[in-house]
């Protein structure tokens, strides 16, 4: 089959996972002389995730995402327990930072590569603030892709169909009926590239979900995408 012209990819759970954030908490927080169970941390961590994605868009430029870092930390330092919630700010924002770390899965450097390839433009679109750009960088997808949009710089999120007509400007202006979205997401990913008039693609990595619209394919890894590329 024909390579689509362009292909739209979704970032986290798509091409990147996070890790173990729980344990990359408990260890920082430890190191720092506050140690905390792991039921503590993660109940830490989810609340502040929760606030962190009701307010990420606001994180369009540096002086913004480094504002919401600080108020992360600080709805993070108010839900830990004993010595961990009574350490300064700083040090729970530095905790909470060296803790999230993200890494490509083991297939995505190679299957981009055979993407672009095959002569698909790839433009990452994705729920995240502007720190998407450096994340790309250290983990080397930067320069596997044609384009990042991040909803905070675009100021409009997916699953909003507006988000997919920019990424497909930023990739150059390939029309709708040419493009091929990919995402874990049913709702975001999915249901928004459809109502954007944009074929679909379901990474279900954890075997978690049956085609959730006709014509959707669902593929375990980006692995899946190659023969449809070919």
């Amino acid at each position: 089959m024909t390579a689509p012209q362009v292909v739209l990819l979704d970032a986290l759970g798509t091409l990147l996972e996070l890790e173990d954030p729980v344990g990359g908490l408990r260890r920082e927080l430890a190191d720092r002389g506050a140690p905390v169970e792991a039921s503590a941390a993660r109940a830490a961590l989810l609340r502040e995730m929760a606030y962190y994605r009701a307010h990420c868009d606001q994180a369009a430029d540096l002086p913004a995402l480094e504002d919401l870092r600080d108020r992360c930390a600080e709805v993070l330092r108010a839900a830990l327990p004993g010595r961990a919630g009574e350490l300064p700010s700083g040090e729970v924002r530095a905790a909470l930072l060296a803790a999230l770390r993200f890494t490509p899965f083991p297939e995505v450097a190679d299957v981009l590569s055979a993407l672009r390839a095959a002569g698909s433009r790839l433009v990452i679109v994705s729920n995240w603030d502007v720190s998407l750009h450096g994340v790309l960088q250290e983990t080397g997808l930067a320069a596997l892709v044609d384009g990042v949009l991040t909803s905070a710089e675009c100021g409009v999120a997916k699953p909003d169909p507006a988000i997919f007509h920019l990424a497909l400007e930023r990739a150059g202006g390939g029309a709708s009926a040419a493009a091929l979205h990919v995402g874990d997401d049913p709702r975001t990913d999915v249901a928004g590239a459809l109502a954007a008039g944009i074929a679909a693609v379901l990474v279900d990595r954890r075997g978690e979900h049956a085609a959730p619209a006709p014509g959707v394919r669902v593929v375990r890894t980006l692995e899946g995408l190659l023969p449809a590329a070919r």
